[in-house]
Order: C-alpha cells, then structure tokens, then sequence
C-alpha cells in the first residue's frame, strides 16, 4: 500500500477516537481557523468577500454531515436557504456546496430528495448554483439517483463531485453523461477499504488525469479540484494543446491551502474557487484535512501544544 494512504487512513482512524476528538475540539480552535471561514454565516460572507477581492470566487458551504433525525436535518435545509437568500445580495457568482446526508440521506432517500427539492428551486430563483459533495463509497449509489431525479425534473443549476479513487467513478461517469453535467473532480477523502478503492497514489493519480482528460473530451464543464501541482500543470498544457478555452473548466482549492496558487491562477486567467466550509459541526472535515497531508498533523501539534 502507498505510504501516504497508509498516513491517511492512521489519521481518520485515530480522529475517530473519542479522546482525540474531544482534545482536538477543546484546544484546537486557532487550528480550525486555518481552514475554517469561521463558525458563522457573516464569517463566512466575510471570507468570500476577501476572496474575491483577490480575484478568487467561493464555494460556501455548511459543514454538516449523518445528522440522526429528520429534525436535525430541516434544520440543516433551513440554514442553507437563508445561505442561499443572503447570496441574493451579492455581486459575484453564487455557488453552493452541501452534503446529502446533512439532509438526511441515511434517515430516507426521499426525505434527502425533498429538501434538496426545496433548496434547488429557491437557488434557481436567487441565481444560486449548487453542487452535491460526494460522500464515502456506500452512498454513492443513492447520490447519483438523486442527482438524475432532480436533473430529470428540469433543475440545470445542480451540479455533482466524481472521486477518482473509486473502481467505480467511469462507469458512474458513463451514466452522468447525457445529462452533460456540470462536475467537479477530486481524488477521494474518505477511508475506502481496497475492495473499492485505489490503495495506491500513482494509480489514483493517474485515473484523475484520465477522467479530468476525458471529461474535457466529452465537453463538459470541469472542475478540477486539486493542489496537486503536477496535476495542475498537466491541465493548463492539455487544455493548451487541445484548444479547450479556459470558460470550460476551472481550478477548485481548498481555503486556506496554497492561496498565492490561487491567485496566481486567477491572474493567469483562470477561473479560480475556494472551497469555503463554515459552521459549528467542523471537526469531520478538518480531520480529513489533517489526514491529507503529514505537514497537517504537525500543525495540530503545535495548536495543542501551544493551545
């Protein structure tokens, strides 16, 4: 197995841990705030606006996942419209990124269905695009059916996450594609046991320029979510030496990850979006950031020690 996937899943099992999580969320707050717009939907607005005065657009998203009763997750669908109504009053572009098991996936398909129903038709009246985040293995499956349900009943501002680390992803992409969607590609955060996933970071390197390729051959809209600066380069030469124009695809990073890469980008000219979370439930996705990179897990050392 590949050593960095060797990290990764030590660091998702150990954030697993009740002790860790409780230390982490008692003395890890400067951390969080490294990745983290903040924990409220004025932060969040704050941060995005400072993006695009650097010529950087946002993703906003409320952090939330696997919420456990239907109450939980109307609360969830209520925080993201009034998201999506405070988007109405800004000047730049509108996007959003949720999660389906905050709206209650795991609770009923259909309950999941509903509330995004709901979102969708008041981001379409506001001018809001909405991508559904890709989750771990055992709900891709339910995703995909209710990204093709909503695609069916004429909702065109959804878009979706494909992960390349997934045996699973082209066929999944072969089934997406008369609904020439919009799609945002990323290697794959989730601890995935091998029966499913690549084990190796060569291989899924690899499928991400294979799909990242073929998704702008196909031509649709891509989203190349990376930091991966080999990766990043193989885009700007491909797309150069198939002509592709940089309004067909754009480079998507994480807040607070290489933000010079991010504007150097957008000065290239680029069309460039951070990746913006916000919210009081932060501790799933910082632990997924924590295990993407060992540098990571030194700065949460510092923070505890020094916390």
């Amino acid at each position: 197995m590949d050593l960095t996937l060797v990290y990764r899943s030590f660091v998702l099992h150990v954030a697993e841990q009740p002790w860790v999580k409780g230390l982490i969320l008692k003395r890890g707050q400067r951390l969080y705030r490294r990745y983290v717009a903040g924990e409220t939907l004025e932060e969040a607005l704050q941060a995005a606006q400072a993006l695009e005065d650097q010529g950087v657009h946002a993703i906003l998203d409320l952090l939330g996942e696997m919420v456990r009763s239907e109450e939980e997750a109307r609360a969830f669908q209520g925080e993201i419209l009034a998201l999506v109504q405070a988007l109405e009053q800004k000047p730049w572009p509108r996007y959003v990124s949720l999660k389906l098991t905050q709206l209650g996936l795991d609770l009923s398909e259909g309950l999941a269905l509903e509330l995004l129903r709901g979102i969708l038709n008041e981001a379409r009246a506001q001018g809001v695009f909405v991508r559904i985040d890709m989750e771990d293995s055992p709900r891709v499956e339910a995703t995909l059916r209710i990204y093709e349900g909503l695609r069916q009943e004429g909702f065109e501002n959804l878009g979706l996450v494909l992960q390349s680390y997934l045996y699973r992803t082209e066929k999944d992409l072969d089934r997406l594609l008369p609904y020439r969607p919009n799609l945002r590609l990323v290697k794959g955060a989730y601890r995935e046991p091998k029966e499913v996933a690549f084990q190796d970071k060569r291989l899924i390197d690899a499928e991400y320029l294979h799909l990242m390729k073929r998704m702008l051959r196909e031509g649709l809209y891509v989203a190349i979510a990376t930091h991966d600066p080999r990766i990043i380069g193989e885009a700007k030469r491909y797309t150069e030496a198939m002509g592709i124009p940089k309004d067909r695809f754009e480079f998507q990073l994480l807040y607070g990850v290489r933000p010079l890469e991010q504007r150097r980008l957008a000065q290239e000219g680029y069309t460039v979006r951070a990746y913006v979370p916000y919210g009081r439930f932060w501790y799933p996705y910082l632990s997924r950031r924590i295990a993407e990179r060992p540098e990571n897990l030194l700065l949460v050392m510092r923070s505890l020690l020094g916390g």
